[in-house]
């Protein structure tokens, strides 16, 4: 969820100065988000590493295999070669090692390709998390690349630790950078060249893509056109200040690539209305209201299996279009007790984090004053509607990947990823299909899958390493692990990423994960200091 000084910056070409937007809430908060330090923690990259004895799942949606030797020279993997059979001892066509090279005796551990997230904001000053802390949660939980869907602490900060990470001089996953369409213009776009300059521009400063809310159509339809002349690639949050005249039809065929949580969808598979049944007192800036009223319009579109339902979905896979569903971000509106109570809220939230999550009507997504039994029963509803359409495209072809949105609505970074993963299992993928999600579907939404997304000779060594078999049960990938009995009739947690690797260096994932811990440690010892 980008902050609401964001939101309505974003969606000024349809309400009013970007300016007096912007001065509106110039006072909320002082802090600036601090960029990563300085890289110190990671091993490598090696002139050679080997990974023996791992059993792989190589993101393309093939079944596990091994005893394997990964092969990894620098950045890149060279060789995924199967030594033997997990019943028999006897190994053999194992490659060799070099003089100077390293190898790491894994056997019976798990290795997968490092997980994408395509939403992934880089902390707010709002909810005063720094870089550090967020990168560390992220690369905590295997994930190695995420797309920052607005540059929300500005261009230039995005650009720098995109920079600073593809150096490895930061810890960090790759980043790819989609500023908010008009992000860094004061004024509003009026005619549609206005629009084409500015694509062109970000993506002269060195922009992946953009990211938009809405927009008057002639204009934003210039915006997705230019982008995609260029080569870059677009997302898309369908806020319903707009959606009216914009859904995801007329994004997709004006060339958008990738849309983000489900607004815009509905819409467009409204049968006998044009607009969503709003109530009279209905007021967008109030996000009880917004929220409530949003969690009863799938029921409002067409039903599956429908003439309707099959012509939305089948334009959109002519269409080659990416769905980005965020799951995960919306778990509080059905279930809000279990969201403020997870496991990691205590030990992994910072205290300025808490606070941003409490009910607060300045702050974007804090909406829950007096939400009830009746807001998360018609959500739990809406999630079965949603659900339904994202596993029916993906069984058709479409593809769908992982995004998480965290640090809104109580989704600690990290955390809210690996949950996006037990969501999509809840929609009905396979653990498999779950996986290609996470990693081969987003390297192909980004235009990325001959560089990373799967464990394959030439690609980028970015993996995620474990001890626990994340396709019986993806619990194990959280940082706070798994409970299970075990033979004793002790209580243990088990799980959590043991190694991270990004371009080829080893990262101790549960140490970045007690770097986490102990920034939230003193950062309540002060916050009661004062």
């Amino acid at each position: 969820m980008l902050k609401r000084r964001q939101i309505r910056a974003a969606l000024v070409g349809s309400l009013i100065h970007i300016c007096l937007i912007a001065s509106c809430y110039a006072h909320k908060s002082n802090f600036q988000v601090a960029p990563a330090p300085d890289r110190q923690e990671g091993q490598g990259p090696y002139s050679q590493l080997i990974l023996r004895e791992v059993i792989v799942i190589n993101g393309t949606g093939a079944p596990a295999f091994g005893p394997a030797d990964i092969v990894i020279e620098g950045n890149k993997i060279t060789q995924v070669t199967i030594v033997g059979t997990p019943t028999s001892s006897v190994r053999g066509n194992r490659p060799q090692l070099k003089q100077g090279g390293r190898e790491i005796d894994l056997s019976g551990h798990y290795v997968m390709p490092g997980i994408i997230d395509m939403h992934g904001h880089i902390g707010g000053s709002e909810q005063g998390t720094p870089a550090e802390y967020v990168y560390k949660l992220w690369m905590g939980h295997g994930i190695t690349t995420i797309r920052d869907p607005s540059c929300g602490n500005g261009l230039e900060f995005c650009l720098n630790e995109k920079k600073r990470s593809a150096d490895n001089k930061i810890t960090a996953p790759r980043i790819l950078a989609y500023p908010y369409f008009g992000q860094g213009q004061s004024t509003v776009f009026t005619d549609p060249e206005q629009a084409r300059a500015w694509v062109r521009a970000i993506k002269a400063k060195g922009a992946d893509g953009l990211k938009c809310f809405g927009y008057r159509p002639d204009i934003l339809q210039a915006a997705l056109e230019e982008t995609k002349k260029l080569g870059l690639r677009s997302a898309c949050h369908h806020a319903q200040i707009d959606v009216a005249r914009v859904n995801v039809l007329n994004t997709a065929r004006w060339g958008l690539t990738t849309m983000e949580h489900w607004y815009g969808l509905p819409e467009a598979l409204f049968d006998g209305q044009t607009v969503q049944d709003y109530p009279a007192d209905y007021n967008y800036q109030n996000e009880q209201q917004r929220f409530s009223q949003a969690g009863k319009l799938w029921a409002q579109a067409a039903k599956p299996g429908s003439e309707k339902w099959n012509a939305v979905m089948n334009e959109l896979l002519k269409l080659d279009f990416t769905i980005d569903p965020t799951f995960t971000i919306y778990q509080a509106s059905r279930d809000l007790m279990r969201a403020r109570r997870a496991d990691w809220q205590d030990e992994f939230t910072l205290p300025s984090l808490g606070k941003f999550f409490s009910p607060n009507p300045d702050s974007h997504g804090s909406f829950f004053f007096d939400w009830g039994t009746e807001e998360e029963v018609a959500w739990k509803d809406n999630y079965r509607m949603w659900m339904r359409f994202v596993n029916d495209y993906k069984n058709r072809g479409g593809r769908v990947t992982v995004g998480s949105d965290s640090g809104y609505i109580y989704k600690v970074y990290g955390f809210g990823t690996i949950e996006e993963l037990e969501l999509l299992r809840e929609a009905g993928f396979h653990p498999l299909e779950v996986i290609k999600a996470a990693t081969l579907s987003g390297a192909e939404a980004l235009g990325l899958q001959q560089s990373i997304g799967s464990i394959e000779a030439g690609k980028l060594a970015d993996l995620a390493i474990l001890e626990e078999n994340p396709l019986a049960n993806f619990k194990v990938l959280y940082g706070t692990g798994h409970t299970r009995l075990d033979r004793s009739g002790i209580l243990k947690q088990v799980g959590g990423v043991k190694y991270t690797v990004k371009d080829g260096i080893i990262y101790d994932a549960k140490q970045l994960l007690i770097d986490v811990k102990n920034m939230v440690k003193k950062a309540k010892t002060e916050a009661t200091q004062h």
